[in-house]
């Protein structure tokens, strides 16, 4: 089954964004890819298009989404870097706008808050701890919520509890409110990003997703 949708993919080479490659490959997406470090990148497909580059980089950023038609990103933080999030979707935004594409799908953490939480203890707890262990951060994905927020696009922050890297497909709880859960496995998350592609019930919302 082929798409007509043509999606530009940040943080694929990540834990989770593997099983997001693997989920659009499985769909019949074509897609381009953002990474790094292509000569580390070992999937060969003519659905596949690499474009070389970081994401604080705003060309690459530009090259990436030129004749797509939604973003989706699960990118995650460097590992000795300072926070890369605002500074992420700062450019993609951007870019969209340039090349007037609205859809951008992207993920978070638990602890970032919204108007509309009525977090219980479990998620506060985990929220506070997030902010006392990695408060910049933290503090920087609170930072991408208000740019999103400001933004004239259709977007889809996803709050997740701990990723699972396995290909279980369970059923999800989604709350606007608080954590439905502890855990979400990797392919859950990849088909759930993918079917935002087209749902249109989370755009410009927040939502916490867990497995049953």
């Amino acid at each position: 089954m082929q798409h007509n949708t043509k999606v530009a993919v940040i943080g694929g080479t990540g834990k989770s964004g593997r099983y997001l490659v693997q989920q659009l490959l499985n769909g019949g997406y074509c897609f381009k890819m953002l990474i790094r470090h292509p000569e580390q990148f070992n999937i060969k497909s003519p659905q596949i298009e690499i474009v070389q580059g970081d994401a604080r980089n705003y060309n690459a950023v530009l090259s990436l989404i030129s004749g797509c038609h939604a973003v989706i990103s699960t990118l995650g933080q460097p590992k000795g870097e300072s926070p890369i999030f605002s500074d992420a979707t700062t450019n993609v935004i951007r870019a969209m706008n340039e090349c007037g594409i609205k859809r951008y799908i992207l993920i978070t953490g638990l602890n970032v808050d919204t108007a509309f939480d009525k977090k219980g203890a479990k998620t506060t707890m985990a929220t506070e701890w997030m902010k006392a262990n990695y408060p910049q951060t933290t503090a920087d994905k609170q930072t991408e919520l208000n740019i999103l927020s400001a933004s004239n696009i259709d977007w889809t922050l996803v709050r997740l509890p701990l990723i699972e890297m396995t290909d279980k497909i369970s059923a999800l709880q989604i709350s606007l409110e608080d954590c439905p859960g502890d855990k979400i496995s990797a392919a859950s998350l990849a088909e759930f990003l993918t079917l935002q592609l087209f749902e249109t019930g989370y755009v410009r919302r927040c939502p916490f997703i867990a497995n049953e």
